[in-house]
């Protein structure tokens, strides 16, 4: 991470406890969290709870989301209707780890195709997980 990226202040902390790892539970500190976790059917579980990729699936999708309706409001536009949705894959890497990918598919129907690449490339630079993966994580955008 950049120092730029880097945050200069702390606003809020997140706490989360895993239990078990893929195949126990997560709380969160304040409650707000509590479920089962499960690998998934194509890793070789029954898949009868959610999984870290999902997690972050939907975390970096309702970050990337509200970064651009931020970016959007900055610059005067409404996009209502608007929606992010976020694939994130998991594999082996070369490190013999594993590694993740990520797709957000951005839809901006009140916005033309020129704007709306635009204000996703803003999102990009503002979202917190944009700044995060950046450089470590493969991560594709797509405008629907």
């Amino acid at each position: 991470m950049t120092e730029d990226a880097k945050p200069t202040k702390i606003m809020y902390v997140a706490e989360a406890t895993a239990h078990g790892g893929r195949d126990g539970y997560v709380t969160s500190q304040d409650g707000q969290v509590d479920v089962r976790l499960a690998m998934p059917p194509a890793l070789g579980g029954d898949g009868n709870g959610t999984n870290p990729e999902q997690l972050f699936a939907a975390g970096y999708s309702a970050c990337f989301h509200n970064a651009l309706v931020l970016v959007g409001r900055r610059a005067g536009y409404d996009l209502s209707g608007s929606t992010v949705a976020a694939k994130v894959g998991i594999g082996p890497n070369r490190a013999h780890g594993y590694g993740l990918a990520v797709a957000l598919n951005v839809s901006l129907p009140l916005v033309d195709q020129e704007l709306a690449a635009r204000l996703v490339d803003g999102a990009h630079q503002v979202c917190p997980y944009s700044n995060a993966t950046r450089g470590n994580i493969d991560v594709s955008i797509v405008l629907s």
